[in-house]
């Protein structure tokens, strides 16, 4: 294996150059899509990096249940500074699977109290609370807070208050707007985003980045079901302004706006190309490329660990 084991943990810095450049040269839904893929690849082939070295750091601690050939110098060998790599692995790992399990268990946690909080209102694609305060947010579907283990519906979920600032096409621009994250499931790419975040600080930067870029999506999307872009910019613009965040904080991931000028400036642009790879000339495309290389070499260096790995252990574990 040698320094290449070391690799996947480095390379999602290759990723970062085209957070912004995609967010400002592709199509919202191509970016998206694009820094999801690439976060989650490379949060994977680090957290089996991960992996790696914990099988050769545990292998030093006395009353380990390994194998006693896991031990051996030429098992240690296999990864430089065995010693000092071997055991920061391990708690390197364990904050890992700490941080992604309590990041499921909190989106999980967040669906189902707010599915509760509809308990009692007429079914149907939108819920309109009678509050007040001005807020809006998609909830997607699922199993959990649905009785009887039953699958939920997708919800848009939205406030009198919110409802009342705005005019009936911007309503309409607004629903569209939410019902583009639930078409698209937006949340997957959220919750993706937010693992990989957790798996490797470095990735954390895409993490924003495909929040921005879903909220341009789902505007692209609504601007095209309403036919005007103005309005869809005017209604993106009220719902900011008038919003005061969901009455529960834990549902804020509901209803993160976003940057909004930047979406506003946007809308109030051209249409975004459609082209999925962007010329190589170009800052975008030499980015995506460094980004597709670094993706590639982080996913070889894993496989070639684990396979180096796995051969050395296997020669070293009496039958």
């Amino acid at each position: 294996m040698g320094v290449f084991v070391f690799l996947p943990l480095v390379l999602p810095l290759s990723a970062l150059p085209i957070v912004r450049l995609a967010e400002q040269h592709l199509h919202p839904r191509t970016a998206t899509r694009l820094l999801s893929l690439v976060g989650a690849v490379l949060a994977v082939c680090s957290t089996l990096c991960l992996g790696l070295l914990v099988v050769v750091g545990t292998a030093q601690l006395p009353g380990n249940p390994l194998p006693d050939g896991w031990s051996d110098p030429e098992v240690r060998a296999a990864v430089p500074c065995d010693e000092v790599a071997g055991k920061a692995a391990i708690g390197a790992l364990a904050v890992v699977a700490v941080g992604c399990a309590a990041t499921v268990l909190r989106h999980t946690r967040v669906r189902r109290r707010a599915r509760r909080a509809l308990a009692g209102l007429p079914d149907g694609p939108v819920a309109v609370l009678p509050d007040g305060a001005a807020y809006a947010y998609a909830l997607p579907g699922g199993r959990a807070g649905a009785p009887d283990g039953a699958r939920s519906p997708d919800r848009i979920v939205v406030s009198t208050g919110m409802l009342g600032c705005l005019d009936v096409r911007e309503r309409r621009a607004l629903l569209a707007h939410e019902r583009a994250h639930l078409t698209a499931r937006h949340h997957r790419f959220l919750l993706a985003a937010e693992l990989s975040a957790r798996a490797n600080p470095l990735l954390r930067p895409l993490r924003p980045a495909v929040g921005y870029c879903a909220e341009r999506w789902a505007d692209e999307e609504a601007a095209r079901e309403v036919g005007d872009r103005r309005v869809t910019a005017r209604a993106v613009g009220k719902a900011a302004l008038v919003s005061r965040g969901t009455p529960d904080p834990a549902l804020a991931g509901f209803a993160t706006p976003g940057p909004v000028p930047r979406r506003v400036a946007a809308l109030l642009g051209p249409v975004p190309p459609a082209r999925r790879w962007p010329p190589v000339r170009t800052a975008a495309g030499l980015a995506l490329w460094v980004a597709a290389v670094g993706t590639a070499a982080s996913a070889l260096s894993s496989a070639n660990a684990a396979v180096a790995l796995f051969l050395v252990l296997h020669a070293a574990t009496p039958l």
